[in-house]
């Protein structure tokens, strides 16, 4: 009986460490460094939680059909230690272009390398050459 109780309650342990797993994830797991994507639309939302802050932009398609895309990026620290914070991504409401690489099985999902607003300021969140991110977002200097 002492067995099946140690093996249940591994079972368990296992379960609730594969759900953390699940909650942070590889970059290259879900994102294709090979499928790059450069879009311009506005922001709509800004999901500052942990462990990667989510952007939502509004894309025009040439047809006129608004695709809704969801970016992901560094984490709420990695932004606030280079100075970063919500409003500054949300920008102002102006148009913004964003380059990264396509998720592997949502088209209108990826992860972000740059992210260019109106006025000309950018956040390099990654380099092009298929960095999945570094310690320190660029931020420009005024």
């Amino acid at each position: 009986m002492r067995r099946y109780g140690s093996v249940a309650l591994f079972a368990l342990a296992l379960m609730g460490t594969a759900s953390l797993g699940l909650a942070h994830h590889s970059v290259w797991g879900v994102f294709d460094p090979n499928e790059r994507f450069s879009i311009t639309g506005t922001v709509t939302e800004i999901e500052w939680i942990n462990p990667h802050i989510f952007m939502h932009l509004d894309v025009t398609g040439d047809d006129g059909e608004v695709t809704a895309w969801r970016l992901e990026t560094l984490p709420t620290a990695f932004m606030r230690r280079a100075g970063i914070d919500r409003a500054m991504l949300m920008g102002s409401g102006e148009p913004v272009s964003v380059t990264g690489i396509v998720a592997y099985e949502d088209p209108a999902m990826g992860w972000v390398h740059r992210i260019t607003y109106a006025e000309g300021h950018f956040y390099q969140l990654a380099n092009d050459a298929g960095d999945a991110g570094s310690s320190r977002p660029s931020v420009p200097e005024e």
